[in-house]
């Protein structure tokens, strides 16, 4: 379990979070600096064919090792953070032998991760946590996901008597960003299917996730001074907020689960003359997923006819692009993969958890270029932020599930 730690550790201290503003691949230089660790690391554990590409892409194949036809199976992670929080000077902290109690994080901002809010902490009462200290994310989305993925590898090949197929690995940047599938050279890799380690809690299996869009609505003003404003000035901020009035209440990540989709606003700046406003559409079903993206548009219109005299022309603008689909339509046709994941899970005493992705990851796009990519747990949870955490216990059983698939995947029928 040391092994894990300590690579673990090594990972989450090197600051790989990715830049939404930037137009490069990677996204930001830093992310280099553990790319280019991980080829060396995967070269040194024994794997072959390990190549790193123009765009810090990393892929590396372990061989098969039986004589008859199996098929070729890939692992992907990504080793970028997100913006969201940042990634910059982590210092874990180990709690061994969690007691179920509160974890303080950090003494001096009082900042402490407690079982009383976080009730997930309760079931890992007598195992080694890795948590923040207070002032950073942890980076455990998805380091962890790779640190599985390495020492799967690494005990597979110092372990010859389990048989697998060939296997090929995958480590991507900015995925954090949306962007981490989309320099993937999918016929490069070469698998039949794969599996993103980027779940969450022991026992996750995902092969559903939102369809996802992004906009962008601008809102115009005119600017007078307010003294002799009547009639005259209009106020782009306060138009903004009629648009965001129009929109379903309830229909917001704080208050839905499971199926449920939202509208979820994360930027908002304005003035009189301008206002920038920022929001994500999500949701599972297809049609329901279309019919948000045409609120958008609806809501724009009423208020453009609204303000047309008065502005002498549109005084709001909207654009929605498409950012990712549900997976769900290109891995049903396939499910004996989700099905090889289920029963390794089974077969470790791991209860698989199986429901739909709030959210997307490199598999949802990989899917749609061809590679049938559910989701598997890599263990962390509280991602994105200061109170993240995962337990050591759940890596070493991601690290058993991806030795026990590929032994299940080639196993005679």
């Amino acid at each position: 379990m040391q092994h894990i730690i300590d690579r673990f550790i090594n990972y989450v201290t090197i600051d790989t979070e990715s830049d939404p503003n930037s137009n490069t691949t990677p996204s930001t230089e830093k992310q280099w600096d553990l790319a280019n660790k991980l080829v060396e690391e995967l070269k040194a554990i024994g794997m072959e064919d390990v190549t790193i590409d123009e765009n810090a892409y990393i892929m590396a194949t372990l061989p098969s090792n039986v004589d008859y036809d199996v098929p070729t199976i890939g692992f992907v992670s990504h080793f970028d953070t997100t913006p969201d929080f940042t990634g910059a000077n982590v210092k874990p902290q180990i709690v061994k032998n969690y007691d179920g109690g509160d974890i303080v994080l950090n003494k001096e901002q009082n900042i402490v991760l407690s079982p009383g809010y976080f009730k997930d902490l309760l079931q890992y009462k007598g195992q080694t946590i890795i948590t923040t200290d207070g002032t950073t994310l942890l980076g455990a989305d998805d380091k962890a996901g790779i640190t599985e993925i390495v020492t799967a590898m690494e005990f597979l090949i110092q372990n010859p008597e389990i048989k697998h197929g060939k296997i090929r690995v995958g480590f991507t940047p900015d995925e954090e960003i949306g962007r981490g599938a989309h320099k993937f050279d999918v016929a490069k890799f070469n698998a039949d299917w794969a599996y993103t380690m980027d779940g969450s809690q022991i026992g996750e299996l995902e092969y559903e996730n939102f369809n996802a869009a992004g906009a962008k609505i601008t809102f115009k003003g005119k600017s007078v001074h307010p003294g002799y404003a009547k009639g005259k000035m209009i106020n782009s901020m306060l138009i903004a907020n009629k648009f965001l009035s129009k929109l379903p209440k309830d229909e917001v990540p704080e208050r839905t689960k499971g199926y449920e989709g939202f509208f979820h606003v994360h930027h908002l700046n304005g003035t009189i003359e301008e206002t920038v406003l920022e929001l994500i559409i999500r949701d599972h079903d297809k049609k329901k997923f279309e019919k948000r993206k045409k609120l958008i548009h609806k809501i724009t219109k009423k208020i453009n006819k609204k303000f047309a005299e008065q502005f002498g022309g549109d005084i709001a603008v909207a654009e929605v692009k498409d950012q990712y689909y549900n997976m769900k339509e290109k891995v049903e046709p396939v499910m004996h993969i989700v099905d090889i994941a289920e029963k390794a899970m089974k077969e470790l005493g791991i209860k698989p958890i199986i429901k739909p992705i709030r959210g997307g990851t490199d598999g949802c796009q990989l899917s749609y270029m061809g590679l049938p990519c559910p989701n598997i747990f890599a263990g962390g949870h509280n991602f994105h932020g200061k109170y993240e955490y995962v337990p050591v216990e759940s890596m070493q059983k991601a690290v058993e599930v991806i030795v026990k698939i590929a032994e299940l995947t080639a196993a005679k029928k």
